[in-house]
């Protein structure tokens, strides 16, 4: 069945609240076994929208659905952020919960309003879209725009499909794209995201919901900070994860970021036919142990710092990365806000000496670094990976400390069964740093080729 809006009494006129119209439909729509409820043109501006099962919400490709500017149109019954100290992310423009048989579909343009709201602090800035314990889901074609913070949070939720989606999200901190946190069964496919923040994050903060089975491929990125992100939010389990045949560009911190750091497991990975192009750290990976009780980043769950976690069987191949102009010089999000450096640079894999990661691989890789970096820039010591249980209050080296790479394009540290396999270095200006660093290792096989 099919319900156009305008017949439940919306506007679309970009001024007139739509919020009861559209939420009518969808009710209306649900209370007869589900459908499409369709904006079909114009604009409709609208506070918090809850799905529910059965209903797909159609945007046509002459349509905006628009966030209303005033915060108190935003229910206050979507509460489920899961960063600590991050309250001001636990509002949201499209909500959904214990849900099942639900899309977002359509060729327009969801429009977070972020011109609307602070760009920080403790006033409430809505995510555009939540999903808590739904299963089976579509969001695809549209333009999602400009969120006041997250664009997606797929909480413990399954059965996911994400295709030809376009995320544009660059005017307020916290421009995630896609979040994952405890779903499993996802599929994202042919989208383009733009963002102050992670890209796309699969992430794991209860041990109740493993995240698996995830196929991500066709994508291209660009962020302010990183273009994939696996862990940090790692209490639980994170597991057969492939990420194929993606472009990144233009991204300040990380190309590829595997963190497991909440004492979860993270195992089975596998990355491949990527190209890089301007990616500050074309991999960065770390297996460490970290709580910050007031600081941002920590999983609400997280009650105390955990025991160092595990990570094995990751397999990264055929990746090029090659810095353009953007790697040679400081990069900023908004004022001041220094991302990354040219000696803040190169592929990093490290953890504690009695926690290795185990059978890594490092396949065809090419890197060609902007380089020129002098050996008077970089500090003498170069912390260990700490154990926080034992040495709480030690210098470690951390998810982004130190702020510098010891090594010209790799360092790779505390590492049982790694296989280096037809990597090629090189740099555009002469850098003083070692080329590359292997230590403590167990090393299965050795191919680098250093090209001065």
């Amino acid at each position: 069945m099919k319900f156009y809006v305008e017949e439940f009494g919306a506007k679309a006129d970009g001024e007139t609240k739509d919020t009861e119209a559209i939420q009518a439909a969808i009710d209306r729509c649900f209370q007869e076994g589900g459908g499409k409820v369709i904006l079909e043109r114009g604009t409709y501006v609208s506070g918090t929208l809850y799905l529910k099962s059965g209903v797909y919400l159609e945007i046509a490709p002459c349509a905006v659905l628009m966030a209303s500017p005033d915060i108190e149109d935003y229910g206050d019954d979507t509460h489920h952020n899961r960063y600590r100290n991050e309250t001001g992310l636990d509002r949201c423009f499209i909500y959904a919960q214990d849900a099942e048989n639900i899309g977002l579909t359509g060729y327009g343009e969801i429009n977070g309003n972020a011109d609307a709201f602070p760009n920080g602090g403790s006033i409430y800035r809505p995510m555009m879209i939540r999903l808590l314990r739904c299963k089976n889901v579509r969001l695809e074609n549209l333009k999602l725009y400009n969120s006041a913070a997250w664009t997606t949070a797929f909480l413990d939720s399954q059965f996911i499909w994400i295709k030809g989606v376009n995320i544009w999200n660059e005017k307020k901190y916290n421009g995630d794209g896609l979040d994952f946190d405890g779903s499993s069964h996802v599929w994202v496919s042919d989208c383009f995201m733009k963002g102050t923040d992670d890209n796309l994050c699969l992430q794991s903060s209860s041990r109740a919901f493993p995240v698996e089975e995830i196929h991500i491929t066709n994508c291209s990125f660009t962020s302010t900070c990183a273009a994939v992100r696996i862990g940090l939010k790692s209490v639980g389990t994170i597991r057969n994860v492939v990420i194929s045949n993606c472009t990144m560009k233009n991204v300040y911190r990380e190309g590829i970021k595997i963190e497991c750091t909440e004492g979860g497991d993270i195992t089975d990975i596998l990355i491949q036919n990527i190209a890089m192009y301007s990616v500050r750290r074309p991999v960065f990976i770390i297996l460490n142990n970290r709580f910050e009780l007031e600081g941002y980043g920590t999983s609400v769950e997280l009650k105390e710092i955990p025991a160092i976690g595990t990570m094995k069987r990751i397999m990264i191949s055929n990746i090029t990365a090659v810095d353009g102009d953007e790697m040679k010089k400081i990069n900023y999000r908004f004022s001041g806000d220094a991302m990354g450096s040219p000696k803040f640079n190169g592929i990093r894999v490290d953890a504690n000496d009695a926690y290795p990661i185990e059978e890594m691989t490092l396949d065809h890789i090419r890197y060609q670094s902007a380089g020129g970096v002098k050996k008077e820039e970089i500090p003498a010591f170069y912390p260990p990976v700490v154990d926080r249980l034992t040495q709480p209050e030690a210098e470690s080296s951390e998810n982004y400390y130190p702020d510098w790479s010891r090594a010209a394009f790799m360092d790779i540290r505390n590492v049982r069964g790694l296989e280096l396999n037809r990597i090629v270095l090189s740099s555009e200006k002469a850098d003083e740093r070692e080329p590359y660093i292997i230590e403590n290792c167990e090393v299965v096989r050795q191919d680098i080729k250093y090209q001065e």
